[in-house]
């Protein structure tokens, strides 16, 4: 996942594309387009390649070397990026929140980078990106929000993963953003991992597998790029790649068994892109170099093994997990010898460019190999019909994003995910008007849901017929298990709402009754209000394993 370098002064956004080509004629090279919302159909596969070869030859050494780059965005107005657009010519630029207020705004700010791209160089179209997985990775202030990918995977349910894809590239497009760093196709099979948890949508590699493809697929269909994210693969980590490399030991068996079907799965599917991982896996290759800088897993495993020829991105450069041994410059060669075509948010573009081009003068990086970068990604350009795509409406956007009907999409998959772990006594759903305290984590909200069905919320769990306690990923956490113990000592059964990861179950097996929402979304808490109160009948199954307890992936109860 990117992360936001102070020293990077670019800002922060992601790589998006446009949905649509205008039409030009056969063998032409089509106008230098804003790269906003495109027209309903774009080149096919020979007319984009035949677009792409076109507008290669057209470039010079500096322009070509550009589109590898993907800078982070500054500020929040186009004019802000004025200066890195027409000095590097980049492939794309990456946003995040700091860079985003309003969706007139937003789209406002997209249409002039496209329109500063178009002026520049060879006015190829960028790449305008954004990390919108939903749930805790969600960059956008406005539109609809969605839980995360795990409560997506507890649902069992292609059709809610195709929903909140859908929805979330019908709200990007509006916003001028085509292309989207998601889905995480990682399984999670280390209940420790700090970075992914519930970005992932489970411990199943088929369920991974067929949960990922699926949100790839409407992206695509919605008009942005998905990128498939983190080859080789990052659910068995112990270290935050942010902060450090980490180091997965396992036998090359137990990664093809494991972490390896849903990348597979999506090179089968001819995804657009694919995100590389800042991880060590030494039995994939010995020599020390991150899984971005490896050739051997790049090239190797991803390129020639798999077959993929798609467009490979790199994790920000910005994260310590790549910057251990070499230099800036040099960490974008070896990314790109090792097979990547975008590096994303180098953390100094200028050393990074300043390589590159030596690398290229020096032969150490062939023209040949240069180019077939730059194809891949002016090819998928062509597709997605950047060239000569009609700019966002700004004036249209606000109506655009948080529609009640993705609001109703992101409510259905919240309480299809609601996973009912345990229920002692027949504890829930809570009687009707009863009274019942609520504390910890979504305490507002799922206290306001609780009010709604005519209970009686009160703050002491003493007075209460039950405690209900929220939680976020509390293992380890006394400040969090705290109100837990609180309420158990009051003698009021306990009821948990788990809203990170569902392993918190391990350290609560006092607890009478116990709620996974995998999520802390506005949308979960209010599911598990009612959900508690019996409105909704707890449907979704455990999408991991929980180690400590004898609760294994597919456990679920009902009422």
């Amino acid at each position: 996942m990117p992360f936001r370098s102070l020293p990077a002064l670019l800002g922060s956004a992601v790589l998006l594309l446009v949905p649509a080509l205008a039409a030009c004629s056969p063998g032409s090279a089509p106008p230098a387009g804003s790269g906003g919302s495109g027209s309903p159909s774009s080149p096919g596969g020979d007319e984009a390649a035949e677009l792409a070869r076109e507008r290669l030859s057209e470039m010079s050494v500096e322009e070509k070397i550009g589109q590898l780059m993907v800078l982070t965005a500054a500020g929040t107005t186009a004019e802000e990026n004025a200066g890195p657009v027409s000095d590097y010519h980049p492939g794309g630029l990456i946003y995040f929140s700091e860079n985003l207020s309003g969706p007139e705004q937003i789209a406002g700010m997209s249409n002039g980078l496209q329109d500063a791209a178009a002026d520049s160089g060879a006015g190829v179209p960028l790449f305008l990106g954004i990390d919108q997985e939903q749930g805790m990775v969600a960059r956008l202030p406005v539109g609809a929000r969605f839980p995360d990918a795990m409560a997506v995977g507890a649902t069992r349910d292609t059709a809610h993963a195709e929903a909140l894809a859908g929805a979330t590239a019908a709200e990007l497009t509006a916003l001028g953003i085509n292309l989207d760093y998601a889905p995480v196709a990682d399984t999670n099979t280390n209940p420790d991992n700090p970075v992914i948890g519930v970005r992932s949508f489970g411990s199943d590699p088929d369920l991974v597998a067929e949960m990922a493809g699926a949100e790839a697929a409407a992206f695509s269909e919605g008009g942005v790029v998905p990128v498939v994210k983190h080859f080789p693969g990052h659910g068995d980590t112990d270290t935050d790649s942010h902060t450090g490399l980490p180091v997965i030991d396992k036998p090359r068996q137990e990664w093809e068994r494991e972490d390896l079907p849903p990348f597979r799965a999506a090179v089968d599917a001819d995804v657009d892109a694919i995100m590389t991982a800042h991880v060590l896996m030494p039995e994939l290759d010995d020599s020390g170099e991150p899984s971005t800088l490896s050739p051997d897993v790049i090239g190797g495993i991803l390129r020639e093994e798999l077959g993929y020829d798609g467009i490979v991105t790199t994790d920000a450069l910005n994260m310590e997990g790549v910057r251990q041994t070499h230099t800036d410059g040099e960490i974008a060669v070896r990314a790109v010898l090792a097979g990547a075509d975008q590096l994303l948010m180098p953390p100094d573009p200028q050393a990074a460019f300043d390589a590159l081009r030596s690398a290229v003068e020096e032969e150490r990086i062939s023209t040949e190999r240069l180019d077939r970068s730059v194809l891949r990604i002016l090819t998928t350009k062509a597709e997605r019909g950047l060239f000569g795509a009609d700019p966002a409406d700004a004036g249209a956007a606000a109506d655009a994003v948080g529609t009640p009907e993705h609001r109703e999409a992101a409510r259905s998959l919240a309480e299809d995910a609601v996973t009912l772990l345990r229920n002692r006594d027949g504890v829930l759903p809570l009687p009707e008007g009863a009274s019942v305290s609520v504390a910890g984590s979504g305490a507002e909200e799922i206290g306001a849901g609780l009010r709604d069905l005519g209970y009686t919320v009160v703050s002491d769990p003493a007075a209460a017929d039950a405690a209900v306690v929220g939680t976020r990923s509390a293992r380890g956490d006394a400040e969090q298990r705290s109100p837990v113990s609180a309420a158990q000592a009051a003698g009021t059964p306990v009821v948990v709402v788990a809203q990170g990861d569902p392993y918190d179950i391990a350290e609560f097996d006092g607890v009478d009754g116990y709620l996974a929402t995998y999520s802390s979304v506005e949308a979960s808490r209010a599911a598990a209000a009612r959900v508690l109160g019996g409105e909704v009948s707890p449907s979704g199954r455990l999408p991991v394993a929980i180690p400590g307890t004898d609760m294994e992936f597919g456990d679920g109860q009902s009422y």
